[in-house]
C-alpha cells in the first residue's frame, strides 16, 4: 500500500480523486509559480521598477521554461522549500543583465502561497460543478419519489410518517448551507500574496502599492492590501467549508444505509458492492465511503486550527503543516462529492416498495 489512500494503487478509485490532485502535482504547482514571477515581472514593469526590456525577457526565458525537478527536491531538503533553487534555475535561464530583475522584491512564502491560491481556484470550479450536480440530482429524485410516505425515525425510533421530499431537503440543507458559506469565503480567499521578505515590501519603497494592485490584476486575484504571512484564517476557513460539505454528504451517505438495510427496504439502488463470501450481498459502499471521507475530513480541520499560530513576522513549522492538510482537504472532499454523484445515480426507488 502507499503511505496515504489517496493514491495508493488499490484504493485511489476509492478514495482518491485524479481530477482533483491534479492540482497538487509538481507540474501544476511550477507552472503557477512560473507564472506568478512572469506577472511580477509584467507588473514592475507597468509600474515603472524595472525596465520593459527586462520585462520582455523574463516572460520570454520562462515561457518555455522546465525546471530540473531533481535539482529542486535536492535543494528543498536542506532550505525547507523548493522556491530558492527555482529562482537560481530561472535566473541562470533569463541570463545577465536581466536576471537580477526576477522576484524583485518578493519572497518564497509569496510565490509558494499565491500558486496555492491559483491552484484552488481550479480545484473550487471543480468542486462546485460537482456539488450542483447532485443538487439537481436531488431535486429530480425529489420529483420523481417525493410523495411516497414513510416512517420517520427520531434517535433511531419509529417516530410518525414523512415523505421522501421532507427527507430530501434535509439532505440539501446543510449543502446548500456549505456552498453559501464557500461563496461568502472566496474574496477572502482568492487573494493575492505579495508582502516581500518581512511582511512589508520594503524593497519597493513607494511603488509597492501600485505593484501589489497591478500583480493581483495580472493574475485575475484580489488585492489583500497586506500582507497574510501569519494570518492564515482564509485557509482555516477554507478546510472548515470543505469539511462542512463533507458532512452534509456524510449524512447523505449514512441514511443511505440505513434506509437500504433489508428490514426497512426503503430505497433500492443498482452498483452495490460484492461480498467475497455472501453472493446475495449487495453492500452500500459507497455510502459508507461518504463516512468515512467526513471522518478523515474532521480531522484535518482540527489540523488547520493548529496551523493558525504563525510567530512572528512569518512561520516556517505553521506553513509546512498546511502543505500537509489543504491537498488531503481537497482531494477528500473531491472525493466524496464525485461517490455522492455516483451513489444518488445508483438509485431506482427511493421510499417503501
Amino acid at each position: 500500500m502507499s503511505f496515504t489512500p489517496f493514491n495508493a494503487p488499490l484504493l485511489a478509485g476509492v478514495l482518491g480523486d485524479l481530477e482533483v490532485a491534479a492540482s497538487f502535482s509538481v507540474k501544476a504547482d511550477l507552472a503557477e509559480m512560473i507564472r506568478f514571477e512572469i506577472a511580477l515581472a509584467k507588473a514592475e514593469f507597468e509600474a515603472g521598477v524595472i525596465p520593459e526590456e527586462a520585462a520582455s525577457v523574463i516572460r520570454e526565458s520562462l515561457g518555455d521554461f522546465e525546471p530540473d525537478v531533481r535539482a529542486l527536491a535536492a535543494a528543498a531538503e536542506t532550505d525547507g522549500m523548493s522556491v530558492p533553487n527555482l529562482i537560481a534555475q530561472m535566473r541562470e535561464k533569463i541570463g545577465e543583465p536581466h536576471a537580477g530583475h526576477l522576484h524583485f522584491g518578493s519572497t518564497s512564502q509569496d510565490v509558494i502561497d499565491t500558486s496555492l491560491i491559483l491552484r484552488l481556484k481550479t480545484v473550487d470550479r471543480i468542486l462546485m460543478d460537482r456539488l450542483t450536480k447532485i443538487l439537481a440530482r436531488i431535486e429530480t429524485l425529489e420529483t420523481d419519489f417525493g410523495e411516497k410516505a414513510f416512517t420517520a425515525r427520531t434517535r433511531m425510533q419509529d417516530a410518525l410518517t414523512v415523505t421522501v421530499a421532507d427527507r430530501l431537503r434535509i439532505w440539501k440543507a446543510p449543502l446548500l448551507a456549505a456552498r453559501a458559506r464557500h461563496g461568502d469565503l472566496t474574496e477572502r480567499l482568492y487573494r493575492l500574496q505579495f508582502a516581500g521578505a518581512d511582511g512589508t515590501l520594503h524593497k519597493l519603497g513607494e511603488k509597492a502599492v501600485e505593484v501589489r494592485a497591478r500583480l493581483a490584476a495580472n493574475l485575475d486575484l484580489n488585492d489583500p492590501g497586506g500582507s497574510w504571512h501569519t494570518e492564515r484564517s482564509s485557509l482555516v476557513d477554507y478546510v472548515n467549508v470543505l469539511s462542512a460539505l463533507s458532512a452534509g454528504l456524510g449524512k447523505i451517505g449514512q441514511d443511505f444505509a440505513l434506509m437500504a438495510q433489508n428490514e426497512r427496504d426503503e430505497l433500492a439502488f443498482d452498483g452495490g458492492g460484492k461480498s467475497s463470501a455472501m453472493a446475495h450481498k449487495q453492500n452500500p459502499v459507497r455510502a459508507e465511503l461518504l463516512i468515512t471521507l467526513h471522518r478523515f475530513m474532521a480531522t484535518l480541520a482540527g489540523g488547520m486550527h493548529q496551523s493558525q499560530v504563525h510567530e512572528q513576522e512569518r512561520s516556517g513549522a505553521m506553513w509546512a503543516l498546511e502543505w500537509m492538510l489543504i491537498p488531503q482537504a481537497c482531494v477528500a472532499c473531491g472525493a466524496s462529492l464525485r461517490q455522492t454523484e455516483r451513489l444518488l445515480a445508483s438509485i431506482t426507488r427511493l421510499g417503501p416498495a
